[in-house]
């Protein structure tokens, strides 16, 4: 019997398996979630001219200063001040030619259309200059950027109304079991509901990926092979349950059947030892445990890191942040251990039960700790590796 991976060298074959696809362009306004395909240089400049950052007055010279009208945003006064002049001005107008500070309007003493001050601003004070924020042809988003709300605004304010993005991928995600319930209403004494395609469904749609929900299956050959038959348009299967080889584990043989190849199994990991990992011609299979912790630990650590990768992610892999123990921490056995806790200002204490069924811990936990194999007890107090689950 092969021995467990360790979770590095699970993760590095997996990412090594990831489908990769030609990139697509696509309307920036729909990118959100998408991985950008090539860099992004702006193709104009920001503040395409010297912008006013306050209401007030636009000075030239010293003063007092002769209003000789005004510039509002979208409609800019169109001559050069001569010193001893000023025009009003808006905040996000236009500066006019000769003006080198702006007077803030609460700070301004106006007599007819005179205007002065008894503290004259310093030299370009509350002026935004011409391409402070960036200048045309500068690189403002790198290739394998995950596209946010920010940063569509960043590139449609950069002139690229379209951006090349890898192309979705076509996720599946098939979770199996006789004990699995559609209806969570409707559950036998003998069945629960089936929460791990929800789940995971809802950890892959941010990464823009198209899901497809198979599923709940029973422990049935049949009913297996025509899911897997459901299955044979996306470029990654996510099975959950089943994975392991007991007598009703059937998803390793059912794969079998449809022609995929196991390229590995177990990882020395707690929760979620019985992950597994196929290949079917350019499909890839990731099969994760039925125990909704174990399913959501190794999605987060190997699921979701392959699905970035297939859509052109920079960093694949979740970032480890330095975390403090709010507690004693008992020592750990022969597997890597990742604890549900809630992190608290760098401070991380354990949630409820960390038994692989409990949803309720995993539910209010915001982090994983990360605990190397065979490490001593911790007291409360010492630095440990973790992971942000980034939930609110």
């Amino acid at each position: 019997m092969a021995e467990a991976l360790s979770l590095e060298e699970a993760q590095a074959r997996l990412l090594a398996l990831a489908p990769v696809f030609p990139p697509e362009t696509i309307p920036t306004e729909q990118a959100l979630g998408r991985y950008l395909a090539e860099d992004v240089h702006a193709a104009r400049t920001q503040p395409p001219a010297d912008l006013s950052a306050m209401d007030g007055y636009a000075l030239c010279g010293d003063g007092p200063w002769q209003k000789v009208g005004e510039s509002r945003a979208g409609a800019p006064f169109e001559a050069a001040l001569r010193p001893g002049q000023c025009v009003r001005i808006s905040t996000g107008a236009h500066v006019p030619e000769g003006a080198d500070r702006v007077l803030l309007q609460e700070d301004a003493a106006v007599s007819g259309g005179q205007v002065s001050t008894t503290e004259v601003p310093s030299r370009g004070r509350h002026i935004r200059p011409r391409g402070f924020d960036f200048a045309a042809g500068v690189r403002v988003l790198q290739q394998g950027t995950a596209m946010t709300a920010a940063r569509i605004a960043l590139a449609i304010a950069a002139g690229r109304p379209a951006l090349a993005a890898a192309r979705a991928v076509r996720v599946a995600i098939l979770d199996t079991g006789d004990e699995l319930a559609a209806d969570p209403l409707a559950c036998a004494v003998h069945q629960i509901p089936a929460s791990n395609g929800a789940m995971l469904s809802a950890m892959l749609t941010p990464l823009g990926c198209e899901v497809i929900r198979l599923g709940p299956v029973s422990d049935d050959h049949a009913k297996l092979a025509q899911a897997l038959t459901q299955a044979e348009g996306a470029d990654i299967l996510i099975t959950s349950g089943g994975a392991s080889v007991g007598d009703h584990d059937l998803v390793q043989a059912a794969l079998g059947r449809w022609g995929a190849e196991i390229a590995f199994w177990k990882v020395a990991i707690k929760p979620g030892k019985p992950m597994m990992v196929a290949t079917r011609a350019n499909q890839l299979v990731i099969g994760l445990p039925g125990n909704p912790v174990s399913c959501f630990v190794t999605a987060f650590l190997f699921a979701l890191p392959v699905v970035r990768a297939s859509m052109g992610a920079r960093e694949a892999l979740p970032l480890r942040y330095r975390l403090v123990t709010g507690e004693d921490l008992p020592p750990v056995g022969p597997r890597r251990e990742f604890l549900r806790a809630m992190n608290d200002g760098g401070i991380a204490r354990l949630v409820g039960s960390q038994d692989s069924s409990a949803l309720m811990a995993l539910a209010e936990a915001n982090c994983l700790i990360d605990r190397t194999a065979g490490s001593p007890a911790l007291p409360k107090g010492s630095d440990v590796w973790g992971y942000l689950l980034h939930i609110g």
